[in-house]
């Protein structure tokens, strides 16, 4: 800082020198006031160009786990549908297993025969529909063998593998050849029976096989959002404003405005002390 003169009226050193020191408070308080105005630290690069870099990156990581986090959420969506299915075949499966065991007692008629085989005949049907009209997006689940590709970490994909849960695929060939003109009973139920024994346990190993990876995903989804969270903790840190600091910044360079004003105008007058020298 300039040394002061006061017999040198031409240069008036010590307003001067206020006057850098109010330009200084003005532009802190500037700075601090637009920080509580936003709510962040950095609002430009110049503010903390090591930490622009850094919170950039770390907003875009937060990004990406967001989005990785979205894409878990559909797949156990997605497998939560094939999920459903299945859990409809395997009640049906149930059923006809049952309905094939009452068919094979001769305590029943040729009437009440006949009406399991109807309704066995519309249960297959309907394992049919369910294979195909099962779908996710457009994409059927449940009638082909496939293989998705879930995004489940930022540079990681998790392979769920699909098959076929048709009839026809389950080796249900005589349950599906059954007419309602046929007849079931006791000389020929196990035919029947053992079909629908092997189809249930391809259902219930196909929803194993789901809820071994919807737990997975589950496990997945958790370590995500806890990462999630830290990243976004530690961007604040670097990026967003600490508000009961910021106005205290504001406090104190306000009065510091307040005083720098009152002495550049005390420095102004301090030049008029030499006219006494002229009495």
């Amino acid at each position: 800082m300039a040394n002061i003169d006061l017999s040198r009226i031409r240069s008036n050193i010590q307003g001067l020198n206020i006057l850098h020191s109010l330009r200084t408070v003005n532009n802190e308080l500037a700075t601090h006031q637009l920080r509580l105005g936003t709510g962040q630290r950095i609002n430009s690069a110049g503010d903390d160009p090591a930490g622009m870099t850094i919170a950039t990156k770390l907003r875009s990581r937060y990004r990406m786990l967001s989005a990785v986090y979205d894409n878990i959420g559909q797949a156990k969506n997605m497998m939560s549908v094939a999920e459903g299915g299945l859990l409809n075949m395997s009640d049906i499966l149930v059923t006809m297993n049952e309905k094939l065991i009452a068919a094979a007692s001769d305590s029943l008629g040729s009437e009440e025969r006949n009406a399991i085989v109807r309704q066995l005949v519309q249960q297959v049907a309907e394992l049919q529909d369910i294979a195909g009209q099962t779908e996710f997006n457009g994409v059927s689940l449940l009638d082909s063998a496939q293989s998705f590709n879930f995004q489940t970490g930022p540079d990681s994909q998790t392979v769920w593998q699909t098959s076929s849960f048709a009839p026809d695929a389950l080796g249900m060939v005589n349950m599906l050849a059954l007419l309602e003109t046929d007849v079931i009973d006791s000389a020929n139920y196990q035919t029947y029976r053992d079909e629908v024994d092997a189809a249930m346990s391809a259902v219930s190993n196909g929803l194993t096989a789901i809820g071994s990876l919807m737990n997975r995903m589950t496990t997945k989804e958790d370590a995500i959002s806890v990462a999630r969270i830290n990243t976004e903790a530690a961007f604040s840190r670097i990026f967003n404003a600490d508000m009961a600091v910021e106005q205290m910044e504001v406090t104190k360079y306000t009065i510091l405005q307040q005083t720098s004003l009152a002495m550049l105008a005390q420095a102004n007058l301090n030049g008029q002390s030499l006219l006494m020298l002229f009495q």
